[in-house]
């Protein structure tokens, strides 16, 4: 199974063949890599992943990036985590949290 790595502190100025050609340019082929984006602006959020091909050393590639500079910031490179499976993130800014408007004192 090919490796997952996230690459956080992205300048928003990368895109994802940018971001794919500064990791084969440190000696590490990759899969696929792609910036994430805010569905709104489409701007970049500041971070990306990048998928090793079968066979290369995640830990390797961790100890080779992390740190390393892009357009002058300095990247953090680490194994991505599984994405969640729970409801949490699609709850919104509430918190799930729904409350009867009928409870609320009115003013006027």
């Amino acid at each position: 199974m090919a490796t997952r790595l996230f690459v956080g502190n992205l300048p928003h100025s990368t895109t994802d063949s940018g971001l794919s050609e500064f990791v084969s340019a440190a000696g590490f082929q990759v899969a696929s890599a792609v910036v994430i984006r805010d569905k709104v602006t489409g701007q970049s959020r500041g971070f990306g992943f990048v998928e090793l091909a079968e066979g290369e050393d995640a830990e390797r590639a961790i100890a080779g990036l992390n740190g390393q500079s892009l357009e002058g910031r300095r990247l953090t490179v680490n194994e991505a985590r599984p994405q969640r499976s729970d409801d949490s993130r699609s709850q919104g800014g509430g918190g799930g949290q729904h409350r009867d408007r009928s409870d609320r004192k009115r003013r006027f």
